[in-house]
């Protein structure tokens, strides 16, 4: 066994933990952001907000955190790499500061996927851009890029980075539930809409 493993998953927990949007937007004196739109501490709904500042301050950091996580355990030892993102999602995801209710994980599953194959992020971010572009959908974006990241990562990386996003495809899109309802009720919040 691998004892690396444990620690650069609770490191990489504690980063992805940190609730950037929750942050930000009770500093600039906005509030608490769970209280408006969707209730999500993530970028889309800081958003909503109405300061694009902070929306794209919010993605930035929640990104970092992931690549964070990868390349400071990477550094010490690359094989614990894959699993400090890993811990990077979940903590984004389900932070022990906010009862284990944070975001939906989008901005640092990119994060993680920048520091583990960038080719496979500018991919990802492409296809993000090219439906929200037509359709005007964050969830929708974010859930197109999603399948395609782990088919893309199965031609161009290993083996087990491709089954890490797999799993984490897969759970982006069961925190996603409410917003495939939304969808497919034509009820979903399109982006920039104020909450």
């Amino acid at each position: 066994m691998n004892y690396g493993i444990i620690p650069a998953l609770v490191f990489g927990y504690l980063l992805g933990s940190i609730p950037f949007g929750l942050l930000l937007t009770r500093a600039a004196g906005l509030g608490d952001v769970r209280k408006i739109g969707s209730g999500n501490i993530g970028a889309t709904n800081v958003l909503r907000t109405g300061n694009k500042g902070l929306a794209a301050a919010t993605l930035l950091l929640d990104a970092l955190k992931g690549t964070a996580a990868v390349l400071i355990a990477g550094h010490f030892a690359p094989e614990t790499a894959i699993w400090a993102g890993l811990g990077a999602f979940l903590g984004h995801l389900f932070p022990v500061w906010l009862g284990f209710k944070g975001g939906k994980g989008v901005a640092t599953y990119l994060g993680v996927l920048i520091g583990l194959a960038w080719q496979v992020a500018l991919i990802f971010a492409i296809v993000w851009l090219v439906m929200a572009f037509l359709f005007r959908f964050s969830s929708l974006a974010a859930l197109t890029a999603a399948v395609v990241v782990p088919i893309a990562l199965y031609f161009m990386s290993t083996p087990q980075i491709a089954a890490l996003f797999v799993v984490m495809s897969i759970i982006v899109f069961i925190k996603h539930r409410a917003n495939i309802s939304r969808l497919l009720a034509g009820t979903e919040g399109k982006i920039g809409a104020k909450g």
